[in-house]
């Protein structure tokens, strides 16, 4: 089925384009959706008239994007987690986490800009990208850390680890075994006197 495209859709195309799409998505997402309109002639002749007005409007979106990425660059998202002795969190932190942590920073993201290639399990820090628009990516600054009770707990640990370190006799330096002397090669000749 072929479609033009009103809005711009990852992995399909852009607004105004017309492309080739499933019947099933075309039929039951796109043009219900209003994402796309089928690609009569009546349609490819407004296409082609609103064209302009869909040049300026992408200008504009990339133009607030760049604007947004500036802003975003210097964000640090703080996310509490409990974790394990070692640091390894009990659960992940997901994009959803971090879409709420800058909603209630003023700054309103769909988590599926937040582009996280899987969740993260340990404590640290991490530079998480943001795709504002096709060709603007911000990146944010997201902080794991653990809770009270699991930081009371991972310092335990850590000076038990110290302790036992501390406590341990020192390892015996290994030998190492001498060199053998070199011993004539067999089929070498016996030296004439």
């Amino acid at each position: 089925m072929d479609v033009i495209l009103l809005e711009n859709i990852d992995k399909i195309g852009t607004r105004g384009q017309v492309v080739k799409v499933a019947d099933g998505y075309g039929r039951n997402y796109l043009l219900p959706k209003k994402l796309a309109v089928a690609a009569t002639p009546q349609n490819r002749k407004w296409v082609d008239q609103q064209r302009v007005r869909f040049l300026k409007l992408e200008a504009k979106e990339k133009a607030d994007a760049a604007d947004l990425s500036t802003l975003l660059e210097g964000v640090s998202v703080t996310v509490i987690r409990k974790a394990g002795e070692r640091g390894n969190l009990f659960g992940s932190v997901t994009s959803l986490d971090i879409a709420e942590k800058l909603v209630a920073q003023g700054y309103h993201i769909d988590k599926r800009k937040i582009h996280l290639p899987t969740p993260i399990k340990v404590l640290g820090e991490y530079g998480v990208p943001v795709k504002l628009h096709r060709e603007v990516t911000a990146s944010v600054k997201v902080l794991v850390e653990p809770d009270a009770e699991s930081k009371a707990k991972i310092q335990a640990a850590a000076e038990a680890r110290a302790k036992a370190a501390a406590e341990a006799p020192p390892a015996p330096a290994k030998e190492t075994p001498a060199a053998p002397a070199e011993a004539p090669a067999a089929d070498a000749e016996p030296e004439k006197e």
